[in-house]
């Protein structure tokens, strides 16, 4: 291994496309996206919305405009959206719902991202001129700062049910939503088939640069496309960037599972090394969430001297550390960045002692 060699377990959108996604964007064939003559694009559509389970789908160049596109068609000014207070949507889209949208957020405080039919109907506001209309619940697949933790299709089929009698549309931001599907062995169309309008990404575990695919039926994806051209998001031979997707869907699914493997031998390194703490001892996908439980030792110091020393990862809420496996992680990287990790905490260690 070189020794200028980094171990990237900073996101899994730190992601490139391998060779043979690199030939199959240089091959694609292409046409006008705006014209519905692009071929590639075209497929890419009809496939997601058939893994999903929908009428239709529409390529988008990110995860983000999925999740603002499908707000801005559900709301209208002043109306609330509903959701765990760590959602994505809330916590990490520079709060696009209210500057794009008009609509304001509601945040549920629920353990891990997950919540109930029941905290549903406690969110919902009461009939009433001086109140926002409830108009959308989003859950998150899986929960990004709940530790990557999956809903079941019991829960979402429970929050789907409040939901619905309530007169609201349920949105799942499904940006890791094939790690789900591959990690629960329950098929994604099984996980969306209670919501009304979903996502997924590609640029995440499944290695293309770019893009995100947003589902729903024909009339959400027709007013769908409008704000696609409205924001800018519109394209033309987008088919060079949907091949990646298509090369994705036919050789990188079933990859993720390595993913969960390394992520679940990464934990249990962290396990191992007396002051540190998992968020959760479950790595049920392919993110790591730990912390330091050490007085004279913050986390922010194991991170900054990992990075110095080869192994990239991620600070994030409550002062935690996030690794994220993908598929530019190998099991080697994996066991290496272990054995960094507590040769890190024991060097820190050692310095405070020679210190004192």
């Amino acid at each position: 291994m070189s020794t200028n060699h980094i171990i990237d377990l900073y996101s899994d959108t730190q992601t490139r496309p391998s060779a043979g996604m690199r030939k199959a964007m240089a091959d694609a064939e292409v046409g006008d996206e705006q014209r519905g003559e692009d071929p590639s694009t075209n497929l890419l559509q009809e496939r997601v919305a058939d893994l999903l389970g929908k009428e239709a789908a529409l390529f988008l160049p990110s995860g983000t405009m999925c999740n603002q596109i499908a707000m801005l068609v559900h709301c209208r000014q002043g109306d609330e959206i509903i959701g765990a207070e760590v959602t994505h949507l809330f916590t990490s889209e520079a709060g696009g719902a209210s500057a794009l949208a008009g609509a304001q957020t509601w945040p549920i405080r629920c353990e891990r991202g997950i919540f109930t039919g029941a905290d549903v109907t406690a969110a919902v506001r009461a009939p009433g001129r001086h109140n926002p209309i409830s108009r959308v619940v989003v859950i998150e697949q899986t929960v990004n700062r709940g530790g990557g933790a999956i809903w079941s299709v019991d829960e979402i089929a429970d929050v789907a049910k409040a939901t619905h009698q309530h007169g609201l549309i349920l949105h799942m931001d499904g940006a890791r939503l094939m790690n789900a599907a591959v990690s629960s062995g329950i098929p994604a169309k099984d996980m969306t088939a209670h919501v009304d309008t979903a996502w997924t990404d590609l640029s995440k575990g499944l290695g293309c640069p770019v893009g995100g695919v947003l589902v729903g039926s024909r009339a959400f994806i027709d007013e769908a496309w409008r704000w696609k051209h409205r924001l800018g998001g519109a394209l033309r031979q987008s088919g060079i960037l949907a091949a990646a997707g298509l090369y994705a869907l036919d050789h990188n699914i079933q990859e993720l599972a390595k993913d969960h493997e390394n992520a679940v031998a990464l934990g249990e390194a962290v396990a191992a090394v007396e002051g540190l703490k998992l968020f959760s001892p479950r790595i049920e996908s392919n993110m790591v969430f730990f912390e330091s439980t050490l007085p004279e030792i913050s986390s922010r110091q194991i991170f900054e001297t990992l990075l110095a020393r080869g192994v990239r990862m991620g600070m994030t809420y409550g002062n935690m550390i996030r690794a994220v496996t993908h598929l530019d992680v190998s099991r080697d990287d994996i066991t290496r960045a272990g054995e960094i990790l507590g040769q890190v905490v024991a060097d820190l260690k050692a310095g405070l002692r020679k210190a004192s």
